[in-house]
């Protein structure tokens, strides 16, 4: 049995909905990251200021993906949900902390405590940067299912080596991508400084990329069978060789918001292939492909698809209205005063 029209609409809509919290969650979780790595309290004020007005709506297309994840596809969050639970209660820590940080920093006039502060808001930021990527490796290469579709595994197999190295791919593109973030919000020596990281972040992001796509041709073959003869694979690789590849012009020339739109160009089209390797799977299945969950197998009935696609259409226009909006009024480099955190 193909897949259907709407089931087709709501594998396209979950890429667009994970493709968007990845360009702009990503560069918030890479910019808490580099946090890590600041000399001095007022730097870490100016990150966490340039953060502080978007990063809730950032977040809000995760939850958004999460809900369109279970109304269209249940079985596909229930599988996921429950196999990777201890990872993505791992994750929720990472995201609640990350957000008390910021807000608990500057309550008590004390060094130590924003230190600690500050500290929870980096980690906070790198744990989940480093396991989504630790999850897309994991889709990637399968996981074990049960004839019901349920997860078969421990939490220890899904950090196999295959998807730890997605993981750090992911965290390396999170990092470029916030470097970039930070350096067009920014002015002075920490503008400089976050070009140079994000100069090497690319180094790094070119050639982890390449390491991946070798290692997956023999950790997880079924993802290159047949893909080439896919015209639209063929379109979105085109479009992140050419925006990836151009993030150095950018970078050399000090316009990193030029080469932020770039790098947010590149995670889009990476996501698209990741999203085409894997069609017409949600979640394969490691031990056995037929035990894979596809679009027909995982799909909610066309009603509910229906429904929620008029609910999309009305709903997610205002989604990006409100993100245009935010990211307008708060445009150009980040200045402190007595209301900023």
């Amino acid at each position: 049995m193909d897949a259907t029209f709407l089931q087709h609409v709501w594998f396209g809509l979950f890429f667009v909905l994970i493709a968007g919290y990845a360009v702009l969650d990503g560069f918030d979780l890479g910019a808490g990251v580099l946090s890590l790595f600041t000399r001095a309290d007022g730097e870490r004020r100016l990150i966490v200021n340039a953060l502080a007005p978007v990063w809730d709506g950032n977040e809000v297309w995760l939850l958004t993906g999460g809900g369109a994840l279970f109304a269209a596809f249940p079985p596909v969050y229930a599988t996921v949900f429950s196999g990777f639970y201890l990872a993505l209660m791992l994750v929720l820590l990472g995201l609640i902390v990350r957000a008390v940080s910021m807000e608990f920093r500057g309550k008590v006039e004390s060094a130590a405590w924003r230190r600690a502060w500050d500290w929870g808001f980096g980690v906070g930021s790198l744990l989940p940067a480093l396991l989504f990527g630790v999850a897309v490796g994991n889709l990637l290469r399968g996981v074990p299912l049960t004839g019901d579709g349920e997860f078969a595994g421990t939490f220890w197999g899904l950090l196999n080596p295959f998807s730890l190295l997605v993981g750090v791919l992911g965290l390396v593109m999170f990092v470029t991508h916030g470097a970039l973030y930070l350096a067009a919000k920014t002015e002075g020596d920490l503008r400089a400084r976050m070009l140079a990281w994000a100069s090497k972040g690319w180094m790094a992001w070119v050639a982890l990329y390449v390491v991946v796509m070798v290692a997956g041709f023999f950790c997880a073959p079924a993802r290159f069978e047949g893909r080439l003869q896919n015209p639209l694979m063929w379109v979105f690789f085109a479009l992140f060789l050419g925006t990836l590849l151009l993030v150095p012009t950018q970078i050399k020339a000090h316009r990193p918001f030029r080469g932020l739109l770039l790098s947010a160009g590149a995670i889009v089209s990476l996501i698209g292939l990741g999203a085409l390797s894997l069609y017409p799977y949600l979640v394969p299945a490691l031990n056995d492909p037929a035990l894979g969950l596809t679009l027909v197998k995982a799909s909610s009935t066309p009603g509910t698809l229906l429904a929620m696609l008029i609910i999309a259409l009305v709903g997610m226009p205002l989604v990006i209205g409100y993100t245009v909006v935010i990211y307008r009024v708060f445009r150009g480099p980040v200045v402190l005063d007595e209301h900023s955190y």
